[in-house]
């Protein structure tokens, strides 16, 4: 009786701590439904044409989260050696260039270069006129796909191509890749072999936007790879002054660095969810809020996972992350000849990030298995 007593509060305190992980993402949530109210009543002034606006939100802010766990393991990996001082500033600056940023600037940037508008004309244009605004944002896809095809390729090829990898989760894949990562350049010219051979594919027009938007990616990649490389090199040349002041400074740099680089990848995976929205709405604000939600959960699932030392406990997930992410980019890159449902991407990544979990798991046990074994036999002699 008292064990089961004791195993019912050790769940209740489990569940209040996960809770303060999501508490923030539930008050933006609770925040978005009410703006979305508000402007499902301007739109439809109708309590049917409201809740039906409501539930696109949901429904946007779910599948968002659901389909992009993946990037929460990433960004774990990332975040797990940034100081508690830029993991906060991921939650407050990170979600207001992602919500506003990348779910409403980066599409009114999108159709204001497409159709040669400033702006605030792009702004009108979405607020005014949303069937010729998805129209023109929709048609920007081949670009889009070629930008976050290629620098989620080079994330995920430069992961395995990686000498100092040295625990391997499929290593009959992963070993012939750590062999090869002493060629220098060998994830550029894989992207970029990529990348013609999919413009062969589709019409000259396209593919000359394909390709110029894939070379934009792998050098938006080398330069936030830059950016970090200069702060290290800082960092280096500042050791020899003052301890205090030193350390401090390069905390700020490497939070700095990681911060850039997690806010482009936050981008990479964004895009098919920007256009994939069109599917339920073509309402630039009703987009904005769902995807915002769903933008919210990741980066709390974010923080949980480092907080919670989950990607050290389950060794692979984060294999199985960069495995879904190379995925992800080779179906960005063949999406603009194929058409890819948006729901059999979000299976691949959740099959891998599932056999990765399982994979950990079995590895633990046998671990574990071993440490009794060992235990055993040294007591026995």
């Amino acid at each position: 009786m008292a064990a089961r007593i004791e195993g019912r509060a050790t769940r209740q305190n489990r569940g209040v701590d996960v809770f303060k992980y999501f508490k923030g993402s539930l008050i933006f949530t609770m925040l978005c439904l009410a703006i979305g109210a508000w402007l499902g009543w301007e739109i439809t002034h109708d309590i049917a044409g409201t809740l039906g606006v409501l539930w696109i939100i949901l429904v946007l802010g779910v599948l968002e989260t659901s389909l992009s766990f993946d990037n929460a393991v990433v960004n774990a990996t990332v975040l797990r050696d940034m100081d508690a001082k830029w993991r906060r500033r991921f939650l407050t600056w990170g979600i207001i260039i992602a919500v506003f940023g990348m779910r409403i600037v980066f599409p009114l940037v999108i159709v204001g270069i497409a159709a040669h508008l400033g702006p605030i004309d792009a702004l009108k244009l979405a607020a005014t006129d949303p069937v010729n605004y998805e129209r023109i944002i929709t048609g920007a896809h081949v670009g889009i796909s070629g930008f976050g095809g290629a620098f989620l390729g080079m994330v995920g090829l430069t992961f395995f191509l990686d000498e100092d990898k040295h625990l391997n989760w499929i290593g009959l894949i992963e070993r012939p890749l750590g062999a090869l990562s002493q060629i220098s350049g060998l994830a550029i010219g894989l992207v970029l072999l990529a990348l013609y051979g999919i413009s062969r594919l589709i019409a000259p027009a396209d593919a000359m936007t394909f390709i110029a938007a894939g070379i934009f990616g792998l050098v938006a990649y080398i330069a936030v790879q830059a950016i970090g490389s200069v702060l290290e090199s800082d960092d280096d040349d500042a050791e020899g002054s003052d301890g205090a002041t030193a350390a401090t400074a390069a905390v700020a740099k490497a939070g700095l660095a990681a911060f850039l680089y997690l806010e482009v990848l936050d981008a990479s995976f964004s895009f098919d969810g920007v256009i994939g929205a069109f599917a339920l709405s073509n309402n630039l604000f009703i987009i904005a809020l769902g995807l915002g939600i769903g933008a919210m959960f990741v980066r709390s699932m974010t923080v949980m996972l480092v907080d919670r030392g989950t990607l050290t406990e389950y060794r692979f997930l984060e294999h199985g992350a960069f495995y879904a992410i190379v995925a992800l980019a080779a179906i960005m890159l063949l999406s603009v000849r194929f058409e890819i449902p948006e729901t059999v991407t979000g299976l691949i990544g959740a099959a891998f990030i599932g056999l990765a979990f399982l994979a950990s798991v079995r590895s633990n046990r046998a671990e574990a298995r071993d440490v009794v074994t060992a235990t055993g036999d040294h007591i026995h002699r």
